[in-house]
């Protein structure tokens, strides 16, 4: 258990040294908003692709989760657009991005999941994306602000 060496008063000897996990976990919330961003364009692509030309992808035999290419074209271009915003917010430091980014990665991996049949390859590739997006910004903790009037 280490303590905030900001939120050290001076009076109980050296300040703590800084956790040494905080620059991996601060490091994965800046990665994951560039993974968000740019996974973001490119399921906006995807959507774009599946409404623009139904041969893109393979058609699919009896599969329980089977929308139409246009419905799965409208679902990929909303999560990717919604992605691609919360990408953005991450990177520029947004409070609400951090829960909004966890949010719209769960719900980009189940659509994902969901796909896995039109794009086998590209789905796992982005469900991993989204796992490692969701850990990064769940593990990290902001700093704690100190409140002391002075």
């Amino acid at each position: 258990m280490s303590v905030d060496p900001r939120l050290y008063d001076g009076t109980s000897g050296p300040p703590p040294a800084p956790d040494p996990d905080s620059a991996w976990v601060t490091g994965g919330v800046l990665f994951a908003g560039v993974l968000m961003l740019c996974q973001g364009v490119v399921a906006a692509l995807q959507g774009i692709a599946a409404l623009g030309d139904s041969d893109v992808y393979g058609t699919v035999g009896d599969y329980a989760y089977r929308f139409s290419l246009t419905s799965w074209g409208w679902i990929h271009l909303a999560v990717g657009l919604c992605a691609a915003i919360t990408g953005a917010g991450l990177l520029k430091g947004a409070g609400w991005a951090r829960v909004t980014g966890i949010v719209i990665a769960s719900l980009a991996l189940f659509a994902q999941f969901l796909f896995l049949p039109y794009a086998p390859v590209w789905s796992v590739l982005m469900i991993g994306v989204d796992i490692f997006v969701i850990w990064a910004l769940s593990a990290y903790r902001p700093p704690a602000v100190d409140l002391v009037v002075r």
